[in-house]
């Protein structure tokens, strides 16, 4: 394998947004990797599964019918990052307000880095996985009050 053919391949995976890439041949051995900054995901990632608190309104102080919080489901089995980095802020933490399509956090699932985005705005009240954590399908990570 010449640079020809490595610089082709680095072309390939800028143009795709590969995070890896990985050859092997005969006695050859080669792996790619991008540093820090997660690229999207190839295979889109399936809506996080949001489930309300409770079905039924409970009545507020003043009159108005406010819900309990809304719970951010992962859409995929995975390691939980709260951060795009080691060293790099989370993308939100508890009292911040988040708008549809902020950032909530990372699930790498298959050396793939999948942005899990909020469908509401609100309030994030809690965070249930720690960073680095594996998420099954389907579990809690956050509860959002909508607004």
């Amino acid at each position: 394998m010449d640079f020809d053919e490595i610089n082709q391949i680095l072309a390939l995976m800028r143009e795709h947004d590969l995070v890896e890439f990985e050859l092997e041949r005969d006695d050859l051995h080669v792996r790619l990797r991008k540093a820090e900054t997660p690229a999207p995901s190839l295979l889109p990632a399936a809506p996080a599964v949001v489930q309300p608190a409770s079905a039924t309104p409970e009545p507020a102080s003043g009159g108005t019918a406010e819900t309990g919080p809304t719970f951010v489901e992962a859409p995929i089995l995975g390691t939980f990052y709260r951060a795009s980095g080691p060293d790099a802020s989370p993308f939100v933490e508890v009292g911040d307000v988040v708008k549809p399509g902020d950032v909530l956090c990372i699930i790498e699932a298959m050396k793939l880095m999948n942005d899990i985005k909020s469908e509401y705005a609100g309030e994030v009240v809690d965070i249930f996985i720690e960073n680095g954590q594996p998420v099954q399908y389907g579990e809690r990570m956050f509860a959002i009050r909508r607004v």
